[in-house]
């Protein structure tokens, strides 16, 4: 999906970009001049689409019927628990594309996989999520945008039962 649009606008752009980096191998501005510039406009607008694309989006390594790594598997272990609506959620296998697994880094400006947003907002990795499932924030956030159902207060257990 996004290999040949990322292909034809971020070839040209690395050649450019290569002379330059030889020219000053140890700029901090070139590493962040490299990283903006390789993730074209064309690029980052498809990118944000797929992130548009529905209630919650997670880039992995894998399906969530068949994770490729263990942080991968962890976040499609949490979203069962939550009991995610499986219409609510779109994932990207970016094991099946280079550029996009290149290019979602660039995006968020996070450097692992898996990536997910919620309700086109970038909310962290493998670890993040993990925090805020442990905290109760996941299922407040996943409430809040309808991607799970909210118990209702009377069907919540009673803790002093």
């Amino acid at each position: 999906m996004f290999r040949s649009l990322l292909r034809s606008t971020t070839s040209g752009s690395r050649s450019v970009l290569a002379g330059h980096a030889a020219l000053h191998p140890s700029s901090t501005l070139t590493s962040q001049l490299i990283a903006v510039r390789l993730l074209s406009t064309e690029t980052r607008a498809a990118i944000q689409k797929a992130v548009d694309s529905s209630p919650m989006v997670v880039f992995m390594k894998g399906t969530p019927d068949q994770p490729q790594c263990g942080f991968s598997r962890a976040v499609v272990q949490i979203m069962e628990l939550h009991g995610v609506i499986p219409e609510k959620v779109k994932t990207y296998n970016v094991l099946e594309d280079p550029e996009l697994r290149n290019g979602i880094k660039e995006f968020s400006e996070w450097p692992t996989i898996p990536q997910v947003y919620v309700n086109g907002e970038f909310v962290g990795g493998c670890d993040i999520v993990l925090g805020l499932h442990q905290s109760g924030e996941l299922e407040e956030l996943l409430e809040k945008h309808e991607i799970i159902p909210k118990i209702p207060a009377d069907a919540a257990p009673n803790p002093s039962s």
